[in-house]
């Protein structure tokens, strides 16, 4: 018997949000912030949630939110800001989902993705498995691209 993957659904953030992404961001991201030495208050928490508000889509797992998907498309490549799925639906592929979004429309335009990793963060690894490579090193996170592959 195979099990259903849950329904995962995009859509943009909204003002009513703001409080579950707050939390959803300090739930995923306290940890790794404060072991780079970074301020975790709700100011900085703030700041950072509001950045590139625009971009932000609320992930839904059979319509209720779960998570947060912010990325926006420049001129030479997709940018991905932030990927938070909440502790709970963690480990059930939700992110990875979420960024084939991203990773399909980058494959259309040809172009390619890149986005930030704070070091230590075990994100990494998924990304990495979807095919980034880190291609600059900063004093608390990597940068890692994803070249647009050739069509088959």
């Amino acid at each position: 018997m195979s099990v259903q993957e849950p329904a995962l659904t995009l859509r943009p953030a909204q003002e009513a949000d703001e409080r579950f992404l707050l939390e959803l961001r300090k739930a995923t991201m306290t940890e790794h912030l404060a072991r780079a030495g970074e301020s975790v208050d709700d100011a900085q928490h703030l700041a950072r949630l509001h950045y590139r508000y625009d971009a932000a889509q609320v992930i839904c797992v059979d319509g209720a939110p779960a998570g947060l998907l912010k990325a926006y498309r420049t001129e030479t490549e997709w940018f991905v800001v932030q990927v938070q799925i909440a502790p709970e639906h963690q480990g059930r592929g939700i992110g990875e989902r979420a960024l084939q979004t991203v990773l399909q429309a980058a494959q259309a335009d040809v172009l390619p993705v890149c986005l930030k990793v704070l070091k230590g963060n075990p994100a990494r690894r998924l990304y990495e498995r979807l095919g980034f490579e880190i291609v600059a090193e900063e004093e608390i996170e990597f940068l890692m691209r994803r070249a647009p592959h050739a069509s088959a």
